[in-house]
């Protein structure tokens, strides 16, 4: 007697897989088109299977966000340890930072996980913060060491990447909601403006 055939197990795709469609699916339909039926079908998976994964929404956008800033992190780690001058790297820094334009899905995602960390617990905001630590201290070390160079002015490093960092978040919110008269060139043009008048030394007579 032929045996019954086996039964297939339904196993689940890659988180990275995963976390790489609900990107792609924020791209494409923006946060009102990601939901956990749909990103299932995406990549197989019932949505009570994804919710045995992550748990909640919340938890899939947070980790959809980690995804996204370890991919910028090790482009921004590129970027900050080559041998082009301080002042240059920090160019190349506030371009990534940025928003690339309208609807950007990195930026989209970002502002929605920041509106849900009112309500969110002690790791998920832990984790949100080493995220936004991560980009700080990258910072503080680029200004240190054009200071040091004499490429910068002698400010304080720690409270000077503060204060760029709250214009850099302020202007990307502009570009990610498409305020008009805040485009991502207009905005480079402010932040240059603002580097050169705080950080870059007068040139000499």
């Amino acid at each position: 007697m032929t045996p019954p055939p086996a039964r297939r197990r339904n196993i689940a795709p890659p988180r990275e897989s995963v976390l790489v469609a609900a990107m792609a699916t924020i791209a494409e339909r923006g946060l009102d088109g990601l939901t956990m039926a749909g990103l299932g079908r995406e990549v197989g998976m019932s949505s009570g299977h994804l919710l045995y994964y992550f748990r909640t929404k919340d938890e899939l956008l947070l980790q959809t966000l980690e995804w996204s800033e370890g991919r910028l992190g090790a482009e921004r780690g590129a970027l900050l340890s080559g041998q082009a001058p301080a002042a240059e790297r920090l160019g190349a820094y506030v371009e990534l930072y940025l928003p690339e334009g309208p609807r950007d899905p990195h930026w989209t995602l970002w502002l929605e996980v920041w509106n849900r960390s009112q309500d969110a617990d002690a790791d998920a905001r832990g984790r949100q913060a080493a995220i936004e630590g991560a980009w700080h201290r990258d910072l503080v070390a680029l200004l240190a060491e054009g200071i040091s160079r004499g490429e910068f002015r002698a400010v304080d490093p720690d409270r000077f990447a503060a204060r760029l960092r709250a214009l850099l978040d302020g202007f990307s919110v502009h570009v990610a909601v498409g305020i008009p008269g805040t485009g991502r060139e207009q905005v480079l043009s402010h932040v240059r403006e603002f580097l050169r008048d705080a950080l870059f030394p007068p040139p000499a007579p």
